[in-house]
């Protein structure tokens, strides 16, 4: 699928600001559909905040974003929106299956269709029936990353995917990452990790107490 000339993110002199504290300083950036945006700072340098913007979950303080053709209001974008954080908030007692077709109701799917989508693509077949909370790290990622592309999203928000991660995982997710920009997604990736943003990414921003470094 080719990339949306207009399938952007744009922030303009974007400032986050929490009481004294300021996350994010005079922020500008683009973020282009059909390309691999990373995102690298240190702990502590905005880029959570960065990404929580984008995904509509928090307003800035200042400045100016624009989601381009992915929509004008929150309920727009998060329709479209794809996001897979840290924690993958995937239910606990609910099967790998279970939450994957939850998240394909709520998008008006058909759930057993995408279900069997997502366990030819992530290879979760050999655990997709048993709880959610008995996985481990690579597990949980990789039904997290299939509840979030249940309905091909063309926002895919990703925040540290690689942390916990062997060696294997990461390959994978690199794939998949790449598979969706391909496809024409926006994809923006907060990690620390350098060697995967080299091998993954096409464009990447770094952050430094909330200003981007030069």
């Amino acid at each position: 699928m080719p990339a949306d000339d207009q399938a952007r993110v744009e922030l303009r002199a974007v400032t986050k600001t929490y009481g004294p504290v300021r996350a994010l300083v005079g922020v500008s950036a683009r973020f282009d559909a059909g390309q691999v945006s990373m995102v690298l700072g240190a702990n502590g340098s905005g880029k959570s905040t960065l990404l929580s913007i984008v995904g509509t979950l928090t307003r800035a303080t200042s400045g100016k974003v624009s989601h381009g053709s992915l929509g004008k209001g929150r309920e727009a974008v998060r329709s479209v929106l794809g996001w897979v954080g840290h924690d993958s908030l995937c239910y606990g007692d609910l099967t790998g299956r279970e939450n994957i077709e939850l998240a394909a109701r709520l998008h008006g799917l058909a759930p057993r269709a995408a279900f069997e989508a997502a366990r030819a693509r992530f290879d979760i077949g050999a655990f997709a029936e048993r709880p959610f909370r008995t996985y481990s790290r690579g597990q949980r990622q990789r039904v997290a990353l299939a509840r979030a592309l249940v309905h091909q999203p063309k926002l895919l928000l990703l925040d540290e995917p690689t942390t916990g991660l062997d060696a294997k995982s990461v390959e994978g997710l690199r794939a998949v990452v790449r598979a969706e920009a391909e496809r024409g997604a926006v994809v923006i990736v907060v990690t620390h990790d350098a060697s995967f943003a080299d091998a993954a990414g096409d464009a990447r921003i770094a952050l430094d107490r909330g200003r981007i470094q030069e």
